[in-house]
């Protein structure tokens, strides 16, 4: 067996050789000669010529080649108490037959279906229709708002919109049809149809048109074969936060992303056909793309379909239940999910009440910064090696890991580990110069990158090279800071734009800052992320009343909760607004109530860290704090904007032609960007 090194070194320095024999891994209809190439924008694509269905190595091939009868999918709802179990047979049967029901509303390839579902199998077998038909879907999570669906709609320009009667969050029932209706009504585009699937706890009323019911449709289907699609055609679209408040449409190729699925479930997870594999996540993340769905089905493994939450369903111990009754070899979930269940069984109480984990080899988590209590508390209670692993929504796959598949290494807290083979990951300054070990600066890794990484951003391709090419010359910028120790382990600190973290969900501040903004009693605003001990982080509220404008009790602040909540969705937690005022006070007093842990109200901020500050006051603070960020060497994602003495100088200048108060105390020649208001 080759050690790391070896396989790492040859994916670098001859990937069309590592790529070909990884692509003989898969079933092709045309098996492809061109491995590596280039597209009429210069950009990198791999296996250009051959031709697959994603849809058929899911499902087709097992049922073909011995796992009819083996368990593909099991549904386990603690929400509403339903279980459900469907082999490969099975499923590809009922995927068939939802390709038909597509097919007779007239998708055909290349057209776009949106799916706004919960988690439930219908959502899955969605997703796997599109892909039998060689459409493309695009998975909106079921907890964004009208508006957020409503701009994705417009973006994609769907045929179909599939989605359920309600979804349902511990105890709660959110109907869905409502916000579809609203979405439907603020958007530009109007999809032909939206089909929804009824749920028992909440019926739908099928009023309009274009409605649809799922199940009269499908009982009137007929099976529909795959339809066999171009490696580079794309699969689907899954929309990420972007720094201007709009999102991007990342786009999944069929061919690069099946190989790399496929290459991943062995050398990342080291998983075999037959295994049962959870990833505890939800379908409308890259997660749930990449690990509930395409992955384990297509390494021809027994995945989870998990509605329901670590804590709360009904108790802590709701993931050890899982992993125990089905006999789980791998769990996969955000540090997050842990901490919930640390913060309400802390001694493990809940995993010894009878609980059998000596089927799980492996617990991996991404998606965030995984702590290191957190790290220790998981492999204590559950003496399970704990892998932390990085990786993003635009390379649908891990970009480093500690490979157990190929070769294990020590675990280091706070470290991904090494660099997945394909990925070249180095460290680079300002100017594009790679760093020397332990010294922090932009992550980014050379091209070309390997398969199932984004090879554009739906409609916008300029987007994608402006955020991702151009920055440096020949690499791919990952948009996170870091530093790679003497050994090559990555350390991952955080990102340097406007993006948050909240429990592994990237959320664009500046979208949120659009929202706030445009309420009627706000003149100025920032959002910010604050230190949080379950979520990792939490959005944060600086606002500047109009004059006129005062807030009774906390009445406007709860109307900005409202409006974000209303606007982008629960999973932005925007739960605080704290005022800033124009007082005519010296600097030096307002910081030092910045540092007494007091706002100008003298209501308690309680920070862990001070907060790193966007810029939103005008075009050349924006550009400033936008320069800071991109030189920036954080040591902590939460940790303060560091810039130099000239950019600190140029930064308040262009707060003070607006008459903002600024304080920047001197620390070793560098300045610490604080708070200002106006």
């Amino acid at each position: 067996m080759a050690n790391y090194h070896d396989v790492h070194t040859l994916s670098i320095n001859e990937p069309e050789q590592f790529w070909r024999e990884k692509a003989a891994d898969i079933h092709w209809y045309s098996f492809p000669t061109q491995i590596l190439s280039c597209d009429e924008n210069g950009i990198d694509r791999w296996f250009a010529d051959g031709e697959l269905n994603t849809a058929y190595l899911a499902l087709d091939y097992h049922v073909e080649n011995g796992r009819a009868e083996q368990t593909a999918l099991i549904y386990d709802s603690p929400v509403t108490g339903k279980k459900a179990t469907f082999s490969y047979r099975q499923l590809r049967d009922r995927v068939a037959l939802v390709a038909g029901m597509l097919s007779g509303l007239g998708v055909k390839k290349g057209d776009r279906v949106v799916i706004y579902m919960p988690m439930v199998p219908e959502a899955v077998m969605a997703m796997l229709a599109c892909a039998r038909l060689g459409a493309v879907h695009s998975v909106v999570f079921g907890g964004f708002a009208a508006n957020e669906l409503a701009v994705r709609i417009d973006d994609a320009k769907p045929q179909v919109l599939l989605t359920a009667s309600c979804g349902i969050e511990i105890n709660k029932v959110l109907p869905y049809k409502p916000l579809v209706d609203r979405a439907i009504a603020e958007s530009e585009f109007k999809p032909s149809s939206v089909v929804v699937l009824q749920r028992d706890a909440c019926r739908a009323e099928l009023t309009e048109e274009r409605d649809k019911d799922w199940q009269q449709l499908v009982s009137a289907a007929m099976p529909h074969a795959c339809v066999p699609v171009k490696a580079t055609d794309p699969l689907y679209i899954l929309y990420t936060s972007g720094t201007t408040g709009k999102p991007k449409g990342v786009v999944r190729d069929n061919g690069g992303h099946a190989v790399a699925m496929k290459y991943s479930m062995n050398a990342v997870y080291n998983v075999a056909p037959g295994e049962v594999y959870w990833s505890a996540s939800d379908v409308g993340w890259v997660v749930g793309h990449s690990y509930i769905v395409y992955g384990p089905l297509i390494q021809g493994c027994t995945t989870i379909l998990y509605e329901g939450k670590p804590v709360k369903t009904p108790d802590p111990g709701a993931f050890w239940r899982v992993c125990a009754e089905y006999k789980v070899s791998l769990l996969f979930s955000a540090p997050t999910a842990f901490r919930a269940i640390k913060k309400e069984d802390p001694k493990g109480d809940e995993l010894a009440a009878g609980y059998d984990l000596s089927s799980l080899r492996h617990i991996f988590m991404a998606g965030e910064r995984l702590d290191p209590p957190t790290l220790a508390w998981v492999e204590e209670v559950t003496q399970t090696p704990v892998v932390d692993h990085w990786w993003q929504t635009e390379t649908g796959w891990a970009i480093a890991t500690n490979p157990v598949g190929i070769e294990t290494f020590t675990t280091r807290a706070g470290s991904a580990t090494k660099p997945t083979p394909g990925f070249q990951v180095e460290i680079l300054d300002a100017n594009g110069d790679r760093l020397p070990a332990n010294q922090q600066g932009f992550i980014a890794v050379r091209r070309p990158m390997p398969p199932g990484s984004l090879p554009t951003i739906w409609g916008d391709h300029q987007r994608f090279e402006s955020g991702y090419l151009e920055q440096f010359d020949g690499y791919y910028a990952s948009g996170d800071g870091g530093y790679m120790d003497e050994q090559g382990y990555l350390f991952v600190m955080g990102r340097i734009d406007d993006v948050i973290n909240v429990a592994g969900h990237r959320l664009s501040t500046g979208e949120m800052e659009e929202i706030v903004g445009a309420h009627q009693a706000v003149a100025e605003c920032a959002v910010v992320g604050q230190f949080d001990e379950l979520k990792g982080q939490l959005p944060l509220g600086l606002v500047v009343l109009k004059d006129g404008f005062t807030s009774t009790d906390g009445d406007i602040e709860q109307q900005l909760v409202e409006k974000v909540r209303d606007e982008l969705g629960a999973v932005a937690c925007f739960q605080q607004a704290w005022w800033w005022i124009v007082y005519p006070k010296p600097a030096q007093e307002k910081y030092s109530a910045v540092l007494s842990g007091k706002s100008l109200t003298n209501s308690p901020i309680r920070f862990r860290q001070r907060l790193m500050i966007p810029a939103v006051l005008t075009t050349s603070v924006r550009h400033s704090v936008s320069k800071a960020r991109r030189i920036n060497n954080q040591k902590d994602r939460l940790r303060d904007v560091k810039v130099p003495s000239w950019l600190a100088r140029q930064f308040t200048a262009a707060c003070i032609e607006w008459g903002n108060i600024l304080s920047i105390p001197r620390d070793r020649g560098h300045s610490d960007v604080l708070f200002y208001d106006r």
